[in-house]
């Protein structure tokens, strides 16, 4: 919504008034609480302020009815705003949009009491309303998006030869090694939300056969025509048989299975899919530059990046990538999006040796970011969900059950 004021009064001895509005939700018990705060509009005495947008549970709890008081104040620098007046609303007042109806007198009740004459401190007037349904992650499932879960698979020399108890590819007959651990942990829960439970399985920084020639997107079943696995059980099958066959190399290379699963998001735009890829990795990126830019434009995409760090590499490569605290650029762009979650394994192994509680520790960090990064995709595309189809009932006589 938008407001403007006019004929505030004048409170500066040199200037006009500096004027901004404060915004209050009333409380059950007859209290407020703020909700928002204009920005200033300095040296004016009819001001128009920036249109804001609130949900609608902070401005009113969805009571529509309920006392919304605006206070209006001249700002002063050492912070002792002078008050102006006030008026109240609610929002089905607001809802009417622009109209003389959401014209409000700005009353001082000092001023009132002391002056007979007072008729009031100015005008605030209601230039435009507003409101938009907030989609749910949920309402978009429940309307068939479908989620395209593809892992890549780090076979670098630096993670140790697999033969090896002290590599982080250790086939232990007897327990998981890091990387399955954490392909399990986050894909058990990922495969719930796509139906068909397919999922192309990738590795990089290998040799691969014939030829022995390096690979920075190899399908781990061997199949490049179709490099689908089937659900999480086929991934990990397919994850043991390449180890086999396989002759770790280098260098770590994460772009090319970025722009991979990018080529099949730039098809699927109008939200019936989206693709998370999951990189597990033993760390140290060696093509930066070229990954960044392949996050850069994965980001006007429908699709999120989750980095799992194995082993005790420095991860401060990950962590940049990740764009929490500085939003990832390349070339001058900034993404449009923050699609990158990184995790360290290490954080989440348990020193009891609970696996089980760690690894739904490690699920839920890694995936907490999905429905947000989903959310902002969808909403910077203006993409509703579609309706979700009615509750199964089932049909055909229904058996008597006797307690």
């Amino acid at each position: 919504m938008q407001f403007c004021a006019n004929k505030l009064d004048k409170k500066d001895f040199f200037g006009k008034s500096d004027p901004f509005m404060v915004f209050y939700r009333s409380n059950e018990d007859g209290t407020f609480t703020i909700c928002h705060k204009t920005e200033v509009v300095k040296n004016t005495l009819n001001p128009v302020w920036q249109a804001f947008s609130i949900p609608v549970r902070a401005l009113c709890n969805g009571d529509y009815d309920r006392t919304i008081k605006v206070e209006v104040y001249d700002w002063d620098r050492d912070g002792s705003h002078d008050f102006i007046g006030e008026f109240t609303t609610s929002y089905r007042e607001l809802a009417r949009g622009q109209s003389q109806f959401n014209v409000y007198e700005v009353v001082n009740p000092k001023k009132k009491m002391k002056k007979k004459k007072y008729i009031n401190s100015g005008t605030v007037t209601l230039l435009s309303f507003t409101v938009e349904s907030e989609y749910t992650f949920l309402d978009y499932i429940k309307g068939g998006t479908q989620i395209n879960f593809t892992v890549a698979i780090d076979f670098t020399a630096s993670n140790g030869n697999p033969s090896q108890s002290t590599s982080l590819h250790y086939m232990n007959p007897y327990q998981l090694n890091a990387y399955a651990m954490a392909l399990k942990a986050v894909g058990e829960i990922i495969q719930d939300y796509d139906s068909d439970k397919m999922f192309p399985a990738l590795g990089f920084g290998a040799k691969i056969p014939p030829d022995g020639h390096v690979s920075h997107e190899f399908p781990l079943n061997g199949n490049a025509d179709n490099p689908y696995c089937s659900g999480i059980e086929g991934i990990l099958e397919a994850y043991h048989k390449s180890l086999k066959t396989v002759q770790l190399y280098g260098p770590t290379n994460f772009a090319p299975v970025v722009n991979h699963v990018a080529s099949y998001a730039t098809t699927e735009q109008d939200g019936s899919q989206y693709f998370v890829l999951l990189i597990i990795t033993d760390g140290v990126i060696s093509d930066m530059a070229q990954t960044k830019e392949a996050i850069v434009n994965a980001a006007k995409l429908p699709m999120s990046i989750i980095i799992v760090g194995v082993g005790q590499a420095e991860f401060d490569a990950m962590v940049e990538l990740d764009g929490d605290d500085i939003r990832i650029s390349s070339r001058g762009k900034i993404a449009e999006r923050d699609i990158v979650q990184f995790v360290p394994f290490r954080d989440y192994i348990d020193r009891t040796g609970n696996h089980v509680l760690s690894m739904a520790r490690l699920a839920k960090d890694v995936l907490a970011e999905i429905p947000d990064q989903f959310i902002s995709y969808m909403k910077g595309r203006g993409i509703k969900p579609n309706p979700a189809p009615p509750a199964y009932t089932p049909t055909g006589p229904t058996l008597q059950t006797q307690i």
